[in-house]
């Protein structure tokens, strides 16, 4: 797959996608780096330890966030995407469920939409992703929990989003799916689905996995957000033995050397 002029496998290695959120209330970094500056400086050290891919988000989705209008939006990452592309060499992601946002943030230079409602949320997403010609990443995302069979459901409702990409002519090649972990999930159906992340295979996209630093994993380990890294680096080895084509992560350097080693398990050191 294409993304802003970089190649990348879609089947046989993991991808580390670095999140730089530039909000005041992300629930695990809220504040650290809504400034331009400090941006960069962390946009720097994350692609100094290895990222692959750069994620840029304006707005906390901690439960109980407060919406932003797409102006407020657009002011917080249009700069900081514009930055980024203009100092390093690196694709970057835009993370909004807003086509307005979506479309100014492309302006900005995003090479990819990461669309946390999977085209659900704005009906005007799906087109300005098919007008841009570029790639994106759906979630499966819900208003209810009201599931009958869970993992037949996600992949049901997953399926539902590819098929209003393939209305607004986006091509399946460039899409990538995201189980969702952390939305409209209990605690129970978030393991499950990080244990059944093979079934959504099936659907016939490669999948990206952010689990870095979520609810999961601290009731799990009954520690806080900034606690979390050796249970993220679990939930990552757990992307690569089921195929993931990324993860979404926090901590760079700890999850690439997970992978490194995990993948050299899995087919023998490359060369």
């Amino acid at each position: 797959m294409n993304i802003g002029g970089r190649e990348y496998q879609t089947k046989g290695h993991t991808y580390v996608m670095g999140i730089l959120n530039v909000t005041p209330d992300s629930f695990s970094d809220g504040g650290k780096w809504n400034d331009r500056d400090r941006a960069l400086r962390h946009a720097e050290e994350m692609l100094k330890e290895g990222a692959d891919l750069i994620d840029i988000g304006g707005e906390s989705t901690r439960p109980g966030y407060t919406p932003l209008s797409a102006e407020e939006e657009i002011a917080r990452v249009a700069p900081v995407i514009e930055a980024v592309k203009s100092h390093f060499d690196v694709p970057v992601s835009l993370d909004t469920c807003k086509g307005e946002v979506a479309k100014a943030g492309i302006a900005a230079g995003a090479d990819l939409i990461n669309d946390i409602w999977g085209l659900r949320y704005d009906d005007k997403m799906a087109g300005v992703i098919s007008e841009s010609g570029l790639p994106c990443c759906l979630m499966h995302n819900r208003r209810n929990t009201d599931y009958v069979n869970f993992i037949e459901d996600v992949a049901a409702d997953l399926s539902q989003s590819l098929q209003l990409a393939e209305r607004a002519g986006i091509s399946r090649e460039k899409i990538i799916v995201d189980p969702g972990v952390g939305f409209a999930k209990s605690y129970e159906q978030n393991l499950e689905i990080i244990r059944c992340l093979e079934s959504l295979h099936g659907l016939g996209c490669p999948i990206l996995l952010g689990c870095s630093r979520k609810s999961v994993i601290g009731l799990t380990l009954d520690l806080p957000a900034g606690d979390r890294v050796e249970g993220t680096i679990v939930t990552t080895v757990m992307g690569v033995l089921k195929g993931c084509m990324f993860v979404r992560v926090h901590d760079i350097k700890e999850n690439i050397r997970a992978i490194k080693m995990a993948e050299a398990i899995l087919h023998g050191i490359r060369e």
